[in-house]
This record gives C-alpha cells, sequence and structure tokens, in this order.
C-alpha cells in the first residue's frame, strides 16, 4: 500500500473578503515551508460569498494536526488570519479514493 496525500479542507466564514483574502497570501509561505505540506489552494464558494475553502495538501494527518499545529507558522497563521474569522473554521481531512 502506497501512502496518500490527505487533503485538509478549512470551511470558514468571513467578516471581511478582502482582509482575509491578503491574510492568506501573506500566510502562505507558512504552510508551504511546513513539513510535509505540498500545496495549497483558497477558493470563494460562489452560493455563499462570504465563505471560503482553504484546501491544503498534506503527506500525513500528523503533519497537520501535529507538526504544523504546534509550530510558530501555525501562530502566525492565526494571528493573520483570525481577526477575519466569522466563527471557527470547520476542518476535515479526506483522502482519495481510486475507482479504477
Amino acid at each position: 500500500m502506497t501512502e496518500q496525500n490527505i487533503i485538509e479542507v478549512a470551511e470558514i466564514a468571513v467578516t471581511d473578503a478582502a482582509g482575509f483574502e491578503a491574510a492568506v497570501a501573506k500566510a502562505r509561505p507558512y504552510f508551504l515551508a511546513a513539513e510535509g505540506c505540498y500545496s495549497l489552494t483558497l477558493h470563494r464558494v460562489i452560493e455563499t460569498p462570504d465563505v471560503y475553502r482553504l484546501l491544503v495538501t498534506w503527506r500525513t494527518v500528523e503533519d497537520h494536526m501535529v507538526r504544523f499545529r504546534q509550530s510558530e507558522a501555525f501562530q502566525r497563521w492565526r494571528e493573520l488570519a483570525s481577526p477575519f474569522f466569522a466563527k471557527p473554521p470547520l476542518v476535515t481531512h479526506s483522502s482519495q479514493i481510486d475507482l479504477e
């Protein structure tokens, strides 16, 4: 069995879209420098424009939930982004199912 990447999906309701987008842009390097982080993208929900989905690809759940969450980089991310949170983000992790 090969190791699969994990996708973190953080659904985030915000109070200021422009401020939040700028905060994510500033915080992006903190994620990408983290051990086990492969990519980060930000999506705005069309039907609910004050809701975003932050998609982060990690090597493992532990890379996100242990290594990153206990790091200075995570603290900096929260300092930048949390002022724009309308409520706490809803965070889940998923792995791809091969259908072939």
